[in-house]
């Protein structure tokens, strides 16, 4: 992979921001950690998941009807343990507390995933190279029937995406339990970041089919073997609650950076981005639905992306605050701070995009 650096002779907003972002937080005496707010979103994600899962396992649901709901439930449950609870951890912020921090991000592991391929996946290639083709995995189109970077190549079929790559969304967690996590961490041996995380591929290949032993097991298996419930039954179950995760997923991470307004720089051929980190980081992302407060408690802050591409060691219970900060700043410096006033007109930006990648090799 091509070696990439920043035009970073000019830091002025990031250095400004941060120094703001710094007083805030030492004016209020306020740490930037998760708070007591953080606790309870983590009882109420977890409750979420294994309440419904419990009540399947000890034979309290009989009919297919209470089983479709329960997978409902667990797959928001398992979306909000992903939002709300692993991703803070795995970017450090959970609390301060190294070891309750370290606890939580195996909570990966409880939805299926591997924690040091999404912190590779997610901390080290997404949150550094955000938009950037070839480098940031989150654009990296996972079958070939849908483009997110007008910088991939154009096929006839991606003229209906717009229509069709909801469905694939869905399937994003099947990919994830089964494959991908074998692929990524091939792949990143490879590139060798895992070096980087102080561990081997030998040790993490052991560590990964435990984990996906373990997965299935207590998900699939366990529930077959206790509960009275047919086994085609119990697979439904888990398979809509894979679906609507994957879903929910998708539906928040994807109008955060590949929608009308963000876009996809194309490095220099000796590698270099044509702009400071910071300043790329606003260009490439987006929030939405910033007064919801509900809907923010829910996707874990996630709506914030700005604020927490721009400060990942911050935890997402603060960003509301953080966001006026944020938002005056890069007004100051003549920056761009993308927003979309609801969720849905992110998904409708969203769709926009995907319908014009379809279609046009190059964006205007």
């Amino acid at each position: 992979m091509q070696t990439i650096r920043f035009q970073n002779s000019n830091r002025s907003f990031y250095l400004t921001a941060r120094q703001r972002v710094d007083e805030y937080f030492k004016t209020n005496n306020i740490s930037k950690y998760g708070n007591s707010g953080m606790v309870i979103k983590t009882i109420f994600m977890f409750c979420l998941y294994f309440i419904p899962y419990t009540l399947i396992v000890s034979n309290a649901f009989t009919s297919y009807w209470l089983m479709i709901a329960s997978g409902l439930l667990m797959g928001l449950g398992m979306s909000g343990i992903g939002l709300s609870v692993m991703h803070d951890a795995n970017h450090g912020v959970y609390a301060r507390n190294k070891n309750w921090n370290t606890l939580m991000t195996y909570s990966m592991y409880l939805i299926g995933g591997s924690p040091i391929n999404w912190q590779l996946q997610h901390n080290t290639l997404h949150h550094t190279y955000t938009n950037v083709s070839g480098h940031d995995e989150d654009i990296m189109a996972p079958v070939p029937w849908l483009r997110f970077s007008p910088h991939d190549k154009l096929r006839k079929i991606h003229k209906w995406q717009y229509l069709y790559a909801w469905f694939f969304y869905g399937l994003m967690t099947y990919a994830w339990m089964l494959t991908k996590d074998f692929v990524q961490l091939v792949r990143y041996n490879k590139m060798g970041l895992l070096v980087t995380k102080k561990t081997t591929f030998g040790k993490e290949l052991f560590k990964l089919v435990i984990a996906k032993l373990f997965y299935m097991s207590y998900t699939l298996v366990i529930p077959m073997v206790f509960s009275n419930l047919p086994w085609w039954l119990i697979l439904t179950g888990f398979c809509i609650m894979h679906f609507l995760c994957g879903l929910i997923l998708a539906l928040i991470f994807q109008p955060a950076h590949v929608i009308n307004e963000t876009v996809f720089p194309e490095p220099t051929p000796t590698g270099i981005v044509e702009e400071d980190w910071a300043i790329h980081q606003l260009k490439t992302t987006s929030n939405f639905a910033q007064k919801s407060v509900w809907f923010t408690w829910l996707i874990g802050g996630l709506n914030f992306q700005v604020e927490h591409h721009l400060f990942p060691n911050i935890c997402h219970v603060h960003y509301k605050k953080i966001a006026p900060i944020i938002m005056q700043t890069a007004r100051e410096f003549n920056l761009p701070y993308y927003t979309q006033k609801t969720f849905w007109q992110a998904l409708v930006s969203h769709a926009s995009l995907l319908k014009q990648l379809g279609r046009t090799p190059t964006l205007a």
